[in-house]
């Protein structure tokens, strides 16, 4: 007994020494050396980033908002101001590159938009990209609000059309950010009675106080741009990056009665701040018009401002004349990689003659808006604004600029 007691005494103590030896072997002899037993324990803890709840679910919704699903929803309406918009449509490859996309749309106050669009985006190695679309879109109660600055909301009376068109469009990149466009187009603008509440322009106004009322003019419409444009990551949801073009339109009334020429002018530039985290978005646009002697532009062709793209606390169409002109600038905010938030500025005023497209006597308004977007694309803007008459409440399935 007592020989078996010494024995264990002395095996323990072994034990002991040997645990003792291996803590000292292992205990680090500088700082550097921790600092590195340390981070090679987080290393072989490491595990790849899972995304939570709600990114999971914003990942899903981004899925069937943007991503070129065959069965996806579409927001477009056939014309501003229709109000909430549904619609779907159907995409289909018809090759490894080329789509055909069948869509459609309605709004609760009859605006309805139908039509196909085939797409080739892998002409001449990738630098081009052609559309084909065909289509008919009705607007129901469209505001007229009289012609230049000084009018009211009041004043409102409404028109309607339809329009059946076809047309083809190429778009080319042939060298670095050299943009150019050229597009044809056949459409017949048949202009209405409006409804809604407020009364049919043809109630307050005659063919001879009204241009192109009660028209129905059909044009070939051929227009052509040319610009430079490095947006990145794409057009579609911009957050570096320009675009600088001018852009000429002839529509071409087949009667001759209802021609006239017509010019854009548009500069867009998105500033990074603090590695994308914050965007300084600048837009400028300018659109006049020329007419073909004497012809006559109707008046629901003429450039307008007002509604969710330019003057966004204005209710859509509110300011009409031949010529137009507008500035927005946003602050943007990288929220994460689905949203953005954005503090604006829009200011802009329309004028029957081209010299008085000026800085004097502009309408302006500022909001908040958020966006909710793909990689390359958004798939839904809301916006609150505010200006002299009032606020005004945006949805969009489309960027402002």
């Amino acid at each position: 007994m007592r020989r078996a007691a010494i024995l264990r005494m002395v095996l323990s103590a072994v034990f002991a020494a040997c645990a003792c030896g291996a803590a000292a072997a292992q205990e680090p002899a500088s700082r550097e050396e921790a600092i590195e037993h340390e981070q090679d324990a987080k290393a072989s803890a490491l595990k790849p980033a899972e995304p939570g709840k709600a990114e999971q679910y914003v990942s899903r919704l981004t899925d069937v908002f943007v991503s070129g699903l065959s069965l996806h929803p579409y927001w477009e309406s056939a014309y501003s101001g229709g109000g909430f918009t549904v619609g779907a449509g159907y995409l289909k490859h018809v090759s490894s590159y080329n789509t055909v996309d069948v869509r459609g749309s309605l709004t609760f106050s009859g605006y309805t938009r139908l039509e196909a669009e085939f797409i080739a985006p892998g002409l001449f190695t990738r630098r081009g990209q052609l559309s084909v679309l065909g289509g008919w879109r009705r607007a129901t109660q469209v505001g007229f609000y009289g012609f230049g600055m000084n009018n009211t909301k009041d004043e409102r009376a409404n028109y309607g059309f339809e329009q059946p068109h076809v047309g083809a469009q190429l778009d080319m990149y042939p060298a670095g950010p050299l943009f150019l466009r050229g597009g044809l187009e056949l459409s017949r603008w048949k202009q209405n009675p409006g409804g809604g509440d407020e009364p049919s322009v043809d109630q307050i106004y005659t063919p001879s106080t009204l241009p192109g009322l009660g028209t129905q003019p059909l044009y070939w419409h051929t227009q052509g741009t040319v610009g430079v444009d490095w947006r990145s990551p794409s057009s579609g949801y911009a957050r570096r990056g320009g675009f600088y073009g001018v852009t000429v339109h002839d529509r071409t009334d087949t009667s001759g009665t209802y021609g006239f020429n017509q010019v854009d002018y548009e500069a867009i530039q998105h500033v990074p701040i603090l590695r994308d985290a914050w965007v300084l978005s600048l837009h400028a646009m300018a659109q006049t018009t020329y007419d073909k002697g004497t012809q006559t532009i109707p008046f629901f062709m003429m450039p307008s401002i007002g509604g969710g793209s330019n003057l966004r606390a204005y209710a859509s169409w509110r300011l009409r004349d031949l010529n137009s002109l507008y500035f927005q600038g946003e602050w943007r905010v990288i929220v994460n990689r689905f949203v953005d938030m954005a503090l604006f500025y829009d200011a802009g005023k329309v004028a029957s003659r081209r010299a008085d497209l000026d800085l004097n006597g502009l309408k302006s308004d500022a909001g908040i808006g958020f966006r909710f977007h793909g990689p390359a694309a958004t798939a839904l803007r809301i916006e609150l604004a505010h200006g002299s008459e009032g606020f005004n409440l945006v949805f969009a399935a489309s960027p402002v600029f």
